[in-house]
């Protein structure tokens, strides 16, 4: 039977300036707003983790930054 271990991390709002999902005060939102750095920075962090062996379960958007939910086989 596979085993596996979890991780949850962190990651601050002011990383992602314009993702999508961190819509302005007002409420507007919009993909067109989502910088190529911005999606980079987020590519990074899941093929960093990727590298390491985490597969990416979930990740939940706030006002203040994302949560990004982890797994991984352990070898036993």
């Amino acid at each position: 039977m596979d085993r596996f271990e979890y991780e949850i991390t962190q990651h601050a709002s002011d990383t992602f300036e314009k993702v999508v999902y961190f819509c302005s005060k007002s409420g507007q939102c919009g993909i067109e707003e989502v910088t190529r750095d911005q999606t980079r920075t987020l590519t990074d962090i899941l093929n960093n983790r990727g590298k390491e062996g985490w597969e990416l379960v979930q990740i939940a958007f706030g006002k203040d930054g994302l949560m990004a939910y982890w797994k991984r086989k352990r070898n036993e």
